[in-house]
């Protein structure tokens, strides 16, 4: 028997990659008619007055006790809903920068709110603050993003034509008692950005 005869297939056949390739096209064809809206925070419903940020043990953020150099994830716009609360598109890396990049600071200049939905296909990226890494880094696709701008540097996020090579963010307040708020964003790209598209850095 020749060798050929007795060799076993260990790929997709022609047929069956074809097959793969055709729904792909065809769930292609159809995504921009998915109302991604629905999933994501609605704008218009979050708070217009300034928030306090909650960490996750409850506690409101502190320039006084926040270690420098160190990421929590908060949920903004937070509705007290535990189902809602929990969906992606609500979740922040609330980081203090590193020293050198300006995280000893008792103002706001010290902090940084960024999006977690990775702006190449929606992964959630998180701060690394190892020496030698200090960055964003989207396990998927391997972007990483600029914990100062937010914007990508690295992988499929950087060849991204602004807006969308930017992290969208939160605008932050420091108060007299050093307890940290979120001022009311305007969701659009020239501003604080749009969730899973991105800002205009």
């Amino acid at each position: 028997m020749s060798e050929v005869g007795t060799k076993k297939s260990t790929g997709l056949s022609r047929r069956d990659f074809l097959k793969l390739m055709g729904a792909a096209g065809t769930g292609l064809a159809f995504a921009p008619f998915v109302p991604f809206g629905n999933f994501m925070p609605n704008p218009n419903q979050a708070s217009l007055e300034k928030v306090p940020v909650i960490l996750p043990d409850g506690t409101q953020a502190n320039v006084n006790t926040y270690p420098i150099n160190h990421a929590e994830v908060i949920t903004y716009p937070a509705t007290g809903d535990a189902a809602l609360d929990a969906e992606a598109f609500r979740k922040w890396q609330f980081i203090r920068l590193p020293e050198e990049l300006g995280g000893a600071k008792n103002d706001p200049s010290a902090f940084r709110a960024f999006s977690m939905i990775c702006l190449h296909l929606w992964c959630l990226w998180k701060y690394w603050p190892d020496e030698g890494r200090k960055r964003g880094e989207c396990p998927c696709h391997g972007s990483m993003y600029d914990p100062v701008s937010g914007t990508a540097y690295v992988g499929p996020a950087s060849v991204q034509a602004s807006p969308s090579n930017t992290l969208p963010k939160l605008t932050l307040e420091v108060d007299s008692d050093g307890l940290v708020f979120i001022l009311p964003p305007k969701f659009n790209a020239q501003e604080n950005g749009v969730i899973g598209y991105g800002r205009f850095a």
